[in-house]
Order: structure tokens, then C-alpha cells, then sequence
């Protein structure tokens, strides 16, 4: 979540990808009411079934891709960073690691609103890319492919195929978390809330990560994020395009395929302990094939006359991540919470969607207006002089 500048030549186009990566996170916090699982009671059938039709369809579009698209930018920035620095004949590792305790602090706010924060996660795992900068592109290539293979997971199928195909797994250990959610978040407390948010909800969080081969995934796209800015993938250029318009076919192909095995794994595989594990890669590699076609796409989409202009309007957003990925969570609780305007009690997919909408249309015309003045965001800004606070940048 940090703004890319190689030299003077800002990329545009990155800004604009994190910009929409953030408004289709944001869509889905406010389906999921921010995490209070709600569904109003007396709702008409039609708008029930508007409901369910809204919810497949942007969990089927966003879920476990947007956030993906934010760990791949994050190491592009670290490279960009690093390689600026480094042309300056300084070497910028022990200064990202400051910049990650004070990413850490940011998420501590964050995950007082909002118990899924991924900053504090973002920022723990982003420690494990620093020993690495100076790897070869190969060697990076290989680290990151193994942890896209999900290694862990592949032990669990393996031990798991040594198992009687009728036993039966314990639950999850984030369910058990998750299950004490209502306590505090449809209570009327805003310090019970803050309090369950940063004990409870913050173990939630990171259980239900690390059950979901997430830690993994997000190295390896940290790992992807600097290969990309050391090839230099998001400058337009004409031998680009035509990378992403070839991985644009491949990952859509991968997709279909990988879909489909998704769709029809239980019924070919009985056990469940295999199967869980088996779920849980096939369900990450699903979500990350279907990230890289909408990278490619919005990429291609954006050196087009037709929409470039269109796609543009999340760049104003996207230099605010930070910024508005913490306002939204602000924004988010106050409206869906007990604490709040407690409208999980009140509002289905649809109404929810539209709320959404009207916080993105909200946060951008605020970037929009601070970007006139400002050259960063406030929390940007405020992470930038901590950053150097030894220095006079």
C-alpha cells in the first residue's frame, strides 16, 4: 500500500490498479456488513434473490483476488523503493524494516474498526522479503513458485492419504473466533468493540490466514510484485502488451480449468482430510489465476483511448491507499456496527452494494480534492516523515 515513483516517471497505471483493487475490497466489507453476518429478516423474495445474485457474483469477481493484487504492488513498491535508493548508493532494507513497524502500528489503528485488517498481516510477512532483495531473478522465481505451490498444504494431503478416508477433523481454530464476533460487534460499546477487535478478532484473522494458505501466497506475491518491477511490467510499452495479452490468455485458460476442478472436487474426492487441504490449494491457485486476468486486463484496458479516462478515476484513490483502506474500515464500522448506525440489521446485499458505491464515489471525490494540495495522503505523508525522521527529504 505504498505509492510507486520510479524517478520522475510516475506509473500510472499502478495507481490505478491499487485504486480499484481497494474499491473491490471495500464492495465486500460492505456485503459482509464488515464482518456481522447478518441477514434481515421479512426481506420480499425478489430482493432475496437480487441479494444472493449480488453476492455470487462479486465474491465470485473479487474474493481472494483483490487482496492479492495489493500483496503484488506491495513488493513492486519495495523494489521501486529499494532500486531508487540504491542508485542514490544507499541501501534502503533497514529503512523498509522501520517502515514496516510503522506499517504495523497502522494496522494496530485499523484492526480497532475492523478485526480483518491485513496491514498488521501485510507488514509481518513483509519482513521476509528484505534477506531476499538482493536475490537473481531466478532464484526469486523459484522461492516464489514453491510458496505458490502451497507446501504445507501438500504435506496435509499427503498425511491425510495415510488416514481412514471416514475420519472426521476437528474444526478450524478460527471458527472458534469467529463464533464470539457477536459479542462485541453488535454490542452498543465502542471500547467492548475496539477491545474484541484487537484480542479476539485480530487471532481470528490470523488463524483463518494461515488455515487458507494465505501467509504463503502473500510472500510469494511480494516475491512476483518485485519481479515485476525489476522486468519492468507496468511501463507502457509495446513488448508489455503483448506480455500481458499473452498472460491474460494463459490465466484465463488456467481459470476455466482450475474452476472446474474447484466445482467438483467432493465429489471425486471422499475424504476429508484430504480434501480439506486439497480445497485449500486448489482454491488458492482458482483465486490467484483469476487475479492475474483481472491485472492483465485493467493493464490492457488502461492503454486503450477508449478507457483509459474511465479507468483513470481510481488513480486519485489508489495514491490514498493507506489513507482510505483505514477510513473505509472507520467508515465501515461505524455504519454496520452496534456501536454505529448497527444498519447490518437492516440492509441485504443489494443495499449494502449501494452503500458501497456511494463510500467509493465518497473517497474519491475526497482524494481527488486533498491530491490538488497535497502530494500525498495524510496517513502517507505521516508514514513518510516517520520513515525519514532522521533525515531532511
Amino acid at each position: 500500500m505504498m505509492n510507486p515513483v520510479a524517478g520522475k516517471t510516475r506509473l500510472h497505471v499502478v495507481d490505478a490498479l491499487r485504486g480499484f483493487a481497494l474499491v473491490s475490497i471495500m464492495l465486500l466489507h460492505n456485503l459482509e456488513h464488515f464482518d456481522v453476518y447478518f441477514l434481515p429478516p421479512h426481506l420480499p423474495e425478489w430482493l432475496l434473490s437480487l441479494d444472493k445474485k449480488i453476492w455470487d457474483s462479486l465474491f465470485f469477481l473479487f474474493a481472494g483476488k483483490s487482496y492479492g493484487i495489493f500483496a503484488l504492488l506491495f513488493g513492486l513498491t519495495f523494489y521501486i523503493q529499494l532500486n531508487s535508493r540504491m542508485e542514490k548508493g544507499e541501501d534502503f532494507r533497514g529503512r523498509f524494516a522501520w517502515r514496516l513497524v510503522l506499517l504495523l502500528f497502522f494496522g494496530a489503528i485499523n484492526s480497532m474498526f475492523y478485526q480483518g485488517d491485513i496491514l498488521t498481516i501485510y507488514a509481518l510477512v513483509g519482513f521476509l522479503i528484505i534477506p531476499l532483495a538482493k536475490l537473481s531473478d531466478r532464484a526469486l522465481l523459484y522461492i516464489a513458485i514453491i510458496l505458490l505451490l502451497q507446501p504445507l498444504e501438500w504435506w496435509n494431503v499427503i498425511h491425510g492419504l495415510q488416514l481412514d478416508p471416514g475420519v472426521k477433523l476437528s474444526d478450524p481454530a478460527s471458527w472458534t473466533y469467529f463464533g464470539r464476533m457477536d459479542e462485541y460487534i453488535k454490542g452498543s460499546s465502542f471500547l467492548a468493540t475496539v477491545k474484541g477487535n484487537l484480542l479476539n478478532g485480530k487471532l481470528a484473522c490470523v488463524f483463518w490466514s494461515w488455515e487458507n494458505g494465505r501467509f504463503f501466497h502473500i510472500l510469494s506475491l511480494f516475491i512476483f510484485g518485485m519481479l515485476t518491477g525489476r522486468k519492468k511490467l507496468f511501463a507502457d510499452s509495446p513488448e508489455n502488451k503483448r506480455f500481458w495479452t499473452k498472460t491474460l490468455m494463459v490465466s484465463a485458460i488456467s481459470f476455466a480449468v482450475l474452476y472446474v476442478v474447484k466445482e467438483n472436487a467432493a465429489s471425486f474426492i471422499k475424504s476429508e482430510a484430504v480434501l480439506r487441504p486439497f480445497t485449500t490449494i486448489e482454491t488458492s491457485w482458482t483465486n490467484i489465476s483469476f487475479m492475474t486476468v483481472l491485472i492483465a486486463g485493467f493493464y490492457l484496458l488502461y492503454q486503450t483511448a477508449a478507457l483509459h479516462r474511465a479507468l483513470d478515476v481510481f488513480s486519485a484513490i489508489g495514491r490514498m491507499s493507506l489513507s482510505n483502506y483505514i477510513l473505509q474500515s472507520v467508515l465501515g464500522s461505524t455504519l454496520y456496527y452496534g456501536f454505529g448506525f448497527a444498519l447490518y440489521q437492516y440492509t441485504g446485499a443489494t443495499f449494502s452494494l449501494v452503500i458501497g458505491i456511494l463510500l467509493a464515489i465518497l473517497l474519491g471525490i475526497l482524494s481527488t480534492y486533498w491530491a490538488k494540495g497535497h502530494k500525498r495522503g495524510p496517513l502517507e505523508e505521516l508514514w513518510f516523515r516517520a520513515t525519514w525522521f532522521d533525515k531532511k527529504k
